[in-house]
């Protein structure tokens, strides 16, 4: 807050004692165009009362008014004592003179005792807004209108859309909004996560194409550890057995004879460990050698499915709930290619590490029909049998009904 002083002589009590002001709203950069008067107000009743006292100051564009009563006297009061002290330059003596300081406050256009119950209910913005109506520049005045017509533009349209939505409602009803919005939602929660996907594909390997998976050039690039991986024997996948994702193993053990699709099975078994691997680790990290994937396909793996940040000042790689979602995704696409059209959930969901109602609700979101099969375990262990979920393609795709209501947790017991 700048202060502005000036002081001049009032007689009383036979003293001289100077009046400071300071203004609310600025400097005034002209003292001399504003006339300054003190008026004094004697309770003659009781003459030993606190006398009141008001200062103002006029101008040709705006007034100004301070008391050392009421609201505007708060930082007026007796618990300071100021002075005013005046330099003689002649004889280089200061005489210092008491002095009361007032608050100037701005008076608002158009206030009056008349309207005063109205003017204490406007808002400091509406005051603001009353003066610059009446003393502020062109630009102010501009810049006042034009805010004003925006708030009109936005009443105007907010009416019309309320009117607009009224008749959609009276049209189709309540309830079918509210399952269309439920549908929207659940397709647009989905839709981001989901691989490159054509409803419209008149062949089941068509609707999820797996040049969206894995382009030709990157097939190229994965040919020598597609290669690494269909040289595996089966001694070698029991010792492995441990290090390779389960839903990979299946596929090796049983790839094809010809030699154009056994090398594209196992290009995808190589880049579906791949992409199980980091969704386990949940992190992917920078440092490679000459055996593990080509340069091409970690970048587009890390741009993909990993987001950066900042750890202990180094920027990683790391691998979040929403982007394990889309690696699952992703990877049940690729496991349907590589088991015609048919995919095992529970190998898959065991694999990722996520939960099976997880890996279901995925499924239904890319429009997959579900299933059970009885598998039978290791020879050791012929006696047990487990069901597997099962995922498969067909056409059309199912469409499922989302729930609007959230599934009940059961108590433990």
């Amino acid at each position: 807050i700048i202060m502005a002083c000036v002081w001049s002589p009032c007689e009383e009590a036979g003293e001289e004692s100077a009046v400071i002001v300071k203004f609310s709203n600025g400097l005034v950069k002209d003292t001399d165009q504003l006339n300054f008067q003190l008026f004094k107000h004697v309770d003659g009743a009781n003459p030993r009362k606190k006398m009141r006292r008001i200062v103002v100051a006029e101008s040709e564009r705006l007034s100004y008014v301070g008391t050392n009563f009421g609201p505007g006297s708060l930082q007026c009061n007796n618990l300071c004592k100021y002075f005013v002290g005046v330099l003689d330059k002649r004889n280089k003596i200061m005489k210092v003179q008491s002095a009361q300081l007032y608050n100037l406050q701005p008076i608002i256009p158009g206030e009056s005792e008349a309207n005063a119950e109205q003017n204490k209910t406007q808002t400091y913005k509406e005051r603001v807004d009353a003066l610059i109506e009446a003393f502020g520049t062109t630009k102010q005045k501009r810049a006042l209108s034009s805010r004003r017509m925006n708030e009109v533009g936005d009443d105007m349209l907010q009416k019309a859309v309320a009117r607009a939505a009224n008749t959609i409602i009276e049209r189709k009803g309540l309830e079918a909004l509210e399952q269309e919005v439920a549908e929207w939602q659940a397709e647009t929660e989905s839709t981001p996560f989901l691989p490159l996907c054509n409803r419209d594909a008149e062949k089941p390997e068509d609707v999820y194409p797996l040049n969206g998976l894995l382009s030709q050039v990157e097939f190229e690039l994965l040919k020598d550890v597609g290669e690494k991986m269909a040289r595996l024997t089966s001694e070698d996948l029991k010792m492995k057995e441990r290090d390779i994702p389960m839903s990979v193993l299946r596929h090796l053990q049983s790839l094809p004879k010809p030699a154009k699709a056994r090398q594209q099975q196992a290009c995808c078994a190589w880049y579906l460990a791949f992409l199980i691997r980091i969704a386990k680790q949940r992190k992917l990290n920078r440092k490679f050698d000459e055996d593990s994937c080509p340069r091409v396909i970690f970048n587009k793996v890390q741009k993909n499915f990993t987001v950066e940040k900042f750890d202990n000042g180094r920027l990683k790689s790391t691998v979040p709930n929403s982007m394990v979602v889309k690696l699952a995704s992703h990877c049940l696409a690729l496991l349907l290619h590589m088991g015609d059209q048919t995919a095992d959930l529970t190998l898959l969901h065991r694999d990722l590490t996520i939960s099976e109602v997880k890996m279901i609700e995925l499924a239904k979101a890319m429009g997959l029909k579900l299933s059970r099969q009885p598998t039978f375990t290791s020879l050791e262990e012929s006696g047990t049998c487990n069901e597997h979920r099962m995922a498969s393609l067909e056409l059309p795709l199912v469409r499922y009904e989302h729930r609007l209501q959230n599934r009940k947790r059961k108590k433990m017991t």
